[in-house]
């Protein structure tokens, strides 16, 4: 955990992409530095209080156990990772630190075991592959090996932020915030000719985070601290990418259409992680920003167009929902507002198949797709409910 700090600050200081030690990949996956949101709607694919409680016996206050929006924050998600990393020891299990998988090993359609560093076998006769929806590599592994994989919808846009006082005046109603209230958060949705334009992962008090993991690329997400006490509200802001907008039968169409808006997004920083980004009216309006408002991305932002990056249909849906948005909620359409590219991992672009009954993939026995990385969650809890369903899946083929 202490490397991956090293590399955290790499980048966002010096715009360094350590490739396998980032936002994305180490100890815990990406969770580990989201900022904890525990609201869901899976209610019917598990037990969400058994979640939250694996949570509070490893160091989350109990608040979460009865919040509405329980949250618990990037700067203490990381120590409750590694307890609970130490729980698993404690039960005999083992963690493989400095492993990556290369292969799978197959044999008469069942999985074996897996390669790791290109070299070491670790045999098993069942893998759970929950590699989060950013391990690219994987899916081309399983594509190279006619292993079955789907394109998938995903949605595409930027990280929107505004003052923190900007959103607390518009949902309080009032001048200033009174300290007995939590910093103010949104929900926003419209339709765009049939098309969803929606925000989510919205920050109150959080900052805009670097998120690539591969180098010459730009990715953006958002966080917030346990206190949410930052002077800045982001969100990510987004619109529906449908599998007919990326022609072609290629299964993994969507993955690579992603990738290539974040190079381009990257060139249009100019390099070192620094983000192209506008101001909102700007933006709407169609023309370059001729400074940008002071904000939390560390790593620098560029004035630049976003729609050289964007999708058109992205660019013309986000341009004639963010007026709209603001009519839903005064104050949000702002040029006080800046808007930063390319918000573009809200959702894998790729489904591992799997039997509904049984969790398996339907070609490789023993294998096991799970959560967001195969397509079959959207956040902390509902991935955590799909690990406990696919473990016992596990448990009833013995």
């Amino acid at each position: 955990m202490k490397q991956r700090r090293r590399d955290l600050a790499a980048i966002n200081k010096q715009g360094l992409v350590n490739m396998e030690s980032n936002y994305c990949y180490g100890e815990g996956g990406a969770g580990t530095y989201s900022d904890g949101k525990l609201y869901t709607r899976s209610n019917k694919r598990g037990d969400v209080n058994q979640v939250l409680e694996i949570f509070v016996q490893h160091g989350a206050t109990e608040d979460i156990l009865i919040d509405a929006r329980p949250h618990i924050g990037t700067n203490k998600l990381p120590q409750i990772i590694t307890a609970i990393r130490e729980t698993i020891l404690e039960a005999g299990a083992e963690v493989l630190f400095d492993r990556k998988v290369t292969d799978l090993i197959l044999s008469s359609g069942k999985i074996k075991g897996v390669v790791v560093n290109g070299e070491e076998q670790v045999m098993a006769d069942a893998v759970i592959l929950a590699t989060g929806h950013s391990a690219r590599d994987i899916y081309e592994l399983l594509h190279r090996k006619n292993i079955l994989v789907e394109a998938k919808p995903f949605a595409l846009g930027v990280r929107i932020e505004h003052p923190q006082a900007i959103i607390d005046a518009a949902q309080y109603h009032c001048d200033v915030r009174s300290p007995f209230l939590p910093p103010a958060n949104y929900s926003l949705v419209e339709q765009v000719e049939e098309r969803g334009v929606f925000s989510f992962c919205m920050c109150p008090g959080g900052i805009i985070a670097p998120c690539a993991t591969y180098k010459e690329e730009i990715v953006v997400n958002g966080w917030s601290p346990s206190r949410r006490n930052n002077p800045f509200a982001n969100s990510g802001t987004v619109v529906q990418i449908n599998l007919n907008d990326v022609p072609g039968t290629d299964p993994l169409r969507m993955m690579n259409f992603q990738a290539e808006i974040e190079k381009t997004a990257f060139r249009l920083g100019g390099g070192d992680l620094v983000a192209p980004a506008q101001r909102m009216v700007d933006f709407v309006e169609n023309r370059l920003s001729v400074d940008l408002p002071k904000n939390s991305y560390l790593p620098g932002t560029k004035s630049a167009m976003l729609r050289d990056t964007l999708p058109d249909f992205v660019f013309t849906s986000l341009q004639q929902a963010l007026p709209r948005f603001g009519k839903k909620m005064k104050g949000y359409y702002t040029n006080e507002a800046i808007l930063v590219g390319v918000e573009s991992r809200s959702s894998s672009p790729v489904r591992i198949p799997r039997d509904k009954e049984t969790y398996q993939h339907p070609q490789v026995q023993g294998l096991f797709p799970c959560a967001e990385g195969a397509g079959y969650a959207g956040g902390i809890v509902s991935a955590a409910i799909d690990g406990i369903n696919c473990a016992d899946a596990i448990l009833n083929c013995q």
